[in-house]
């Protein structure tokens, strides 16, 4: 951080990783850092926001895949309740369908786990800073890619079914009447070139579209 007249203030960070081992590690290696304070630590998604509230973080450090809630959704509620948070994701999945939904979710930055912790750091300073910082590899992969075919339904129907929920169950659910499930599920099973809703969900996950 420039040097002023004073001493600098901490960037506040909350940090949310859903293993225990990888999030102390983040931590301590962030906390060397002479200008960033790991002020909250969450292994949840739901747990985000309340987090977010009582803390006010400057930066966010979100994973994807968290039991609760996911950090997309989170990153798209933290931008409603807490926008002066910045939010940045670090994940395990560098898929270019994750990345689209980061971007439409407002996140700052989508960096992958296998980087160096300097390289994070500035990163965590960047988009502070009001920089939007993402992965190259990634950020061309995405744009070769191109969006996801299925709509936000067909999303909602193939999440319902991914513990192997009957149509009927399904239709509950969502509150959808059950010719319709069927029709969302063979529209999405088309549009992933698959050949049943399993392997639909499959393939979904697999580009991040789910």
């Amino acid at each position: 951080m420039p040097s002023g007249h004073g001493p600098a203030r901490s960037i506040r960070v909350l940090l949310a990783e859903d293993q225990g081992m990888m999030r102390g590690a983040l931590a301590l290696l962030l906390g060397m850092e002479d200008d960033v304070e790991v002020v909250a630590q969450v292994s949840a998604g739901d747990a985000i926001v309340d987090a977010a509230l009582a803390h006010r973080p400057d930066v966010a450090l979100l994973d994807i895949e968290l039991p609760g809630m996911s950090g997309l959704d989170a990153a798209a509620e933290l931008r409603e309740r807490v926008p002066g948070c910045r939010v940045l994701i670090l994940t395990t999945f560098g898929r270019p369908g994750y990345l689209r939904r980061a971007m439409e979710a407002g996140v700052a930055g989508f960096l992958v786990k296998d980087g160096p912790v300097e390289e994070l750091a500035a990163a965590i300073r960047r988009v502070l800073a009001g920089e939007t910082v993402v992965d190259p590899a990634l950020a061309a992969a995405a744009l070769s890619a191109g969006p996801s075919p299925l709509t936000a339904r067909e999303c909602d129907v193939l999440r319902a079914s991914a513990d192997g929920a009957t149509v009927a169950d399904i239709a509950a659910k969502l509150h959808l009447s059950e010719s319709t499930v069927r029709n969302h599920l063979s529209a999405a099973i088309g549009k992933t070139g698959t050949r049943n809703r399993m392997e639909a969900v499959r393939e979904a996950r697999d580009r991040g579209w789910l």
